[in-house]
């Protein structure tokens, strides 16, 4: 946010483009991870889909090229042979282990055979004749466009080491092309395997275990010709679906006419406590949100509720994002444990309300919000003009528009997460950790309350407006900062909530009053994932396809969601389709009705979460996942 000094003293540092923000909070990927990043990369750029196939020389050689790699024709007829017919995406990727990029040390040696006096360069006319006559033979049309680049020929002559350069880089371009169509493309992105992996440490493989001898003969850099392999050189892959298990089920319409919130009796005399926060999408479709501890005193029954929280200030319409599903994890911290244990989470719900009812035990518990991602998610970019956020008046002092002024006092609501109607300094942190990255420190806390609003040390929201005018007024109008805190949660353009869900949770007891408190606000992924499989593998359906039961299939239904979640107790890796194209009414947390999951050995993962499209219609769940490897 903007000093009350202008641009010499600050809150926190100047905001942080959301991006840079996310890839400063994330660990650098594995050498595995960045490897079958780009291989996805590059095959969602030729193909709708990661179980499309490769059906063609051409088609092989371009998403090679994308990948990074400049396969000769030698390679492309090692791997495309006469009898070839397709290709699917795990032969890619084990073409892409064994034939490594070209060395820039190697191609200049190839170079320097040619430029034995090493002078640095070679004639056109060597080179011509060098390039038609040896080797794998280049067109007369080839051979021009290599001598058309300017910026590498002059006088007759290639140089070699800027040619060395220029061929680099076009590779380099060639894979960040893909990395980018990728990362702006969301049904692309959801296609990624691996991106809700829950490793099982109960099942974890060890060091020494042995590779499976189903994919022995895949291993990197294994080019050894077996029996099997004699009479192609295409690597293997899953040419049919080994096994398929269909589930099946129906949800009935929603009609609340008759049904009522079904709380405890005697609940207007219990202990109460409540804190808002809200849900945030990430621009790769992860969703962050606070994070809560509860301490209870004493056992005691306890009622738990959650739901979107409504800003809509109009009489009986509600806020858009009120049908967002919401659910929230209950967790015990465990003496000796690393990890809290799952004890509940909410499944009753009436309207937009999910409740929990229970004892619980004195003690502290971890509160993990939940939503499946089915309705909150990216929308698709559309072309509105920027919204108007300050204008100056006719003194030419600079003034917050009506609207935005009426977005501001929503996200000050939205971050007064005990709704007294100030903003705490550990309030105010959140907001600026969501926002630019870094917590207001004791100092900036202490500049703020000298220069804006405030009452009993906390800020109000004439102050929350003055800060935001303060930091317009710091960039002499330039709105750029402003749009950054605006787009980090969750607003668009046309001043709309549609990236972010605000919401409640409130909690009862009946002997003693509870405590809620949030500590943190940050990605859950690999303990939220870790959580989802559990539940699902306590309370759902397990199902396994016949010849593979070391592959269970486990799908829970309540009144809102359908989840899925797979385990793999093998020690290889295990690819399912799954095909969702018989149901009806239903929309997936994927984005998709045909994908693909990759499983890694020993590991449990969720493979989809999925809802009605329209709730006051009935709606079908047929779900076919088929082991395609």
């Amino acid at each position: 946010m903007a000093s009350p000094y202008g641009s010499n003293v600050s809150l926190s540092n100047q905001k942080h483009p959301t991006n840079e923000r996310q890839e400063n909070r994330k660990s650098q990927p594995s050498e595995e991870e960045a490897f079958y990043s780009t291989c996805r990369a590059a095959y969602l750029t030729v193909f709708k889909s990661s179980l499309d196939n490769i059906t063609s020389r051409e088609q092989l050689c371009l998403v090679l090229q994308l990948a990074g790699r400049n396969p000769t024709n030698k390679i492309l007829t090692k791997y495309w042979t006469a009898r070839t017919k397709e290709l699917h995406f795990d032969d890619f990727c084990t073409i892409m282990k064994r034939e490594k990029p070209a060395a820039k040390t190697e191609l200049l040696k190839a170079f320097k055979k040619i430029d034995p006096d090493n002078k640095g360069h070679i004639s056109h006319d060597d080179l011509s004749r060098i390039l038609t006559g040896n080797g794998e033979k280049m067109s007369q049309e080839e051979v021009r466009a290599v001598l058309r680049l300017a910026d590498i020929n002059s006088n007759g002559r290639l140089e070699y080491n800027k040619f060395c350069n220029k061929f680099f880089e076009i590779c380099d371009q060639c894979t960040k092309m893909a990395a980018d169509r990728m990362d702006s493309d969301s049904k692309a992105k959801r296609q990624q395997f691996g991106s809700q992996i829950q490793k099982s440490p109960e099942r974890s493989a060890s060091p020494s275990a042995k590779q499976s001898p189903r994919n022995s003969r895949l291993s990197e850099g294994d080019t050894t010709p077996r029996k099997a392999e004699s009479k192609s050189s295409r690597p293997s892959s899953a040419r049919s679906y080994k096994a398929s298990v269909s589930t099946m089920f129906t949800m009935a319409a929603v009609n609340g006419k008759n049904s009522k919130l079904a709380e405890p009796n005697n609940l207007q005399g219990w202990n109460f406590t409540n804190s808002k926060g809200c849900f945030f999408l990430e621009e790769n479709g992860d969703v962050i949100s606070h994070r809560y501890k509860m301490q209870i005193p004493q056992k005691t029954n306890v009622f738990l509720k959650i739901k979107p929280y409504n800003l809509s200030k109009v009489e009986g319409k509600l806020s858009s994002w009120m049908s967002v599903d919401t659910a929230l994890f209950i967790l015990k911290e465990s003496d000796g444990r690393a990890d809290p244990q799952l004890v509940s989470f909410t499944e009753s719900r009436y309207k937009e309300t999910f409740t929990w009812k229970g004892e619980l035990g004195p003690g502290v518990y971890h509160m993990i919000p939940f939503t499946t991602g089915c309705r909150l998610r990216k929308k698709r970019k559309q072309t509105t003009k920027d919204a108007q956020l300050v204008y100056r008046d006719r003194n030419e002092d600079l003034v917050l528009t009506p609207e935005f002024k009426s977005v501001l006092s929503d996200m000050f609501d939205i971050i007064d997460l005990d709704g007294n109607g100030y903003l705490s300094l550990e309030e105010y942190n959140f907001f600026e950790l969501r926002t630019s990255g870094e917590k207001c420190d004791e100092d900036a806390w202490e500049v703020c309350k000298e220069n804006f609003e405030t009452s009993k040390n906390e800020l109000t929201k004439q102050g929350f407006l003055e800060l935001n005018l303060m930091e317009a007024n710091d960039r002499e109008g330039d709105p750029s900062d402003l749009w950054v805190t605006l787009q980090s949660m969750g607003y668009n353009k046309a001043l709309e909530l549609t990236e972010a869900c605000p919401f409640l949770i409130e909690a009862y007891a009946e002997k003693c009053k509870p405590k809620l408190q949030a500590l943190s606000l940050e990605s859950s992924t690999k303990q939220l994932q870790k959580v989802v499989c559990r539940s699902v593998i306590l309370k759902g359906d397990p199902k396994s396809a016949e010849g593979y039961e070391d592959v269970a299939f486990y799908t829970y239904m309540n009144d809102t969601r359908i989840s899925s979640v797979i385990e793999n107790k093998s020690n290889s890796k295990v690819v399912v389709q799954v095909n969702n194209e018989q149901s009806k009414n239903c929309i997936s947390s994927r984005g998709l009705n045909v994908f693909a999951v990759e499983v890694p050995p020993k590991a449990t993962m969720v493979s989809q979460h999925v809802m009605p499209m329209n709730e006051r219609q009935e709606c079908t769940y047929h779900c076919v996942q088929s082991i395609v490897s």
